[in-house]
């Protein structure tokens, strides 16, 4: 039998690659790219992050864990598996300040599929007055002012942020639903990139507008620590 002193005297030993990545991701609260891990873990290239990922998740999906890696926002993060996201909602169920109003997710819809767009383009649309609204969507950081028109008073233009990718669950802007989709009720395709506008010219063309905002769909990923990615 070992001595439980001569377990405590033998000298540490150094993490693997995949463990100090899963460290590193199990403590963050918000997804972190490759370079950020391989800088703070000391590894020596992306790859070497993308394998030890590789790696974790597939000892989480032998074990049955209930998160696994899961790639957000031009980055990594732990998240727990969408079959418990009920139960994690039930415990963070008063929580219902991070709820958006049914106005802020039209507003953001249009923001999202039109962006770059103007507050009077986003009015036209809804056919309301939407200051009060995007400013709450600016304080909760989904949307930010990403430039100005070029035409007459140099208006402020809006697009959708980071954390709003982090809180629909989406690599990037091409994971939006198609407006067909959207529509139709067609089974989910590989969505076509979104085009960004450098810049907005009065009387320029506009893609086509969704609907209905994008929504995180039942069973959408919380966070590895209990919190909804919102």
């Amino acid at each position: 039998m070992t001595d439980p002193q001569e377990k405590l005297s033998r000298p540490p030993q150094d993490p693997s690659p995949a463990a100090t990545v899963e460290a590193i991701l199990f403590t963050s609260d918000s997804p972190l790219s490759a370079v950020r891990i391989a800088e703070i873990a000391e590894l020596h290239s992306e790859r070497a992050v993308k394998e030890a990922v590789a790696a974790l998740n597939a000892r989480y999906e032998r074990d049955g864990a209930a998160f696994r890696i899961e790639a957000l926002a031009g980055g990594y993060q732990m998240l727990t598996r969408p079959e418990f996201h009920d139960c994690v909602a039930r415990l963070l169920r008063d929580r219902g300040d991070s709820r958006l109003s049914q106005a802020a997710m039209e507003t953001l819809a249009i923001v999202a599929y039109r962006q770059p767009i103007l507050r009077a383009d986003v009015e036209a649309i809804r056919g309301v007055a939407c200051g009060e609204v995007l400013r709450g969507l600016l304080e909760r950081q989904l949307i930010k002012i990403v430039g100005r028109a070029k035409v007459i008073g140099r208006p402020m233009l809006y697009g959708t942020t980071r954390r709003f990718l982090e809180v629909f669950g989406l690599e990037s802007l091409e994971d939006l639903p198609k407006v067909e989709e959207l529509r139709t009720g067609a089974p989910p395709a590989r969505p076509e990139p979104v085009e960004g506008r450098p810049e907005l010219v009065e009387g320029a063309p506009a893609p086509p507008l969704a609907p209905t905002g994008p929504a995180p769909a039942t069973g959408a990923p919380t966070s590895a620590q209990g919190r909804p990615p919102g």
